[in-house]
């Protein structure tokens, strides 16, 4: 092998070796587990009356041509409508309808031997005593369902001084939590906030109804209260001290 060629060589060989080293992976940083960190949750509640009543009214009816127990159903429902509009108030008493619907009924051997529908109107508002009045003058229908709830403004209200007692549960119960490990303090890692309220509190289909078919006089309701509470999630890092 001339001279040329064993420069050649070497140059093929350094090149490898350089390629080589160069795909050797770096070593991977392994990072240890957080120590001294606890899990929380906290919770605090406030009651609140609640302002917002919705009534549902319904009728049903049937006949043997679709046709015709629709329209009847479109007329009652409209008759309804007209009465409640006079007393509807943004915010106060909304109006809205609800279900409306329409399907056939069989025979025992099969085949369609009549027709059978029913609508829905919706009162609902923070004016309970004008609703209340407005229940015995629906005309055709008959309440199917009553219930109390929180309006958004009411639960606006409450949300920030919930929500701040729950973060101070959070903070004391992290204090405390810190101490008896032996530690002098903390420091938050993580936290999640949130709140709710309760579902809204019905009355009894069959009490309702039977309030409502017994005069036109205004209904008797009477609200409840809702709780309204905030929890907070989450982690501290439990330290020597401040």
């Amino acid at each position: 092998m001339n001279r040329f060629h064993s420069a050649l060589a070497l140059a093929g060989a350094l090149a490898l070796a350089t390629g080589a080293s160069a795909q050797v992976p770096s070593a991977v940083q392994v990072v240890a587990p957080p120590q001294n960190v606890v899990s929380l949750t906290a919770s605090a509640s406030v009651e609140v009356k609640k302002d917002l009543l919705t009534i549902v009214f319904s009728t049903t009816r049937d006949g043997s041509d679709a046709a015709l127990v629709q329209n009847q159903l479109a007329q009652a429902l409209d008759a309804a409508l007209g009465e409640a509009r006079k007393a509807a108030r943004p915010g106060d008493i909304d109006v809205r309808t609800g279900n409306f619907s329409l399907y056939p009924r069989f025979a025992a051997k099969g085949g369609i031997t009549g027709w059978q529908g029913s609508t829905e109107l919706v009162v609902e508002g923070r004016d309970i005593e004008g609703i209340s009045r407005l229940a015995g003058r629906i005309p055709g229908m008959t309440i199917a369902r009553v219930a109390f709830s929180l309006s958004r403004e009411a639960r606006a209200k409450v949300e920030n001084e919930v929500t701040a007692k729950a973060i101070e549960q959070f903070r004391a119960k992290a204090e405390f939590v810190s101490r008896q490990f032996g530690f002098g303090g903390y420091s938050i890692r993580e936290v999640a906030l949130g709140t709710n309220d309760e579902a809204p509190e019905m009355m009894p289909r069959m009490r309702a109804m039977a309030l409502a078919s017994a005069s036109d006089s205004a209904l008797p309701v009477e609200a409840g209260k809702a709780s309204v509470t905030a929890r907070v999630n989450g982690s501290v890092q439990m330290s020597p001290g401040r």
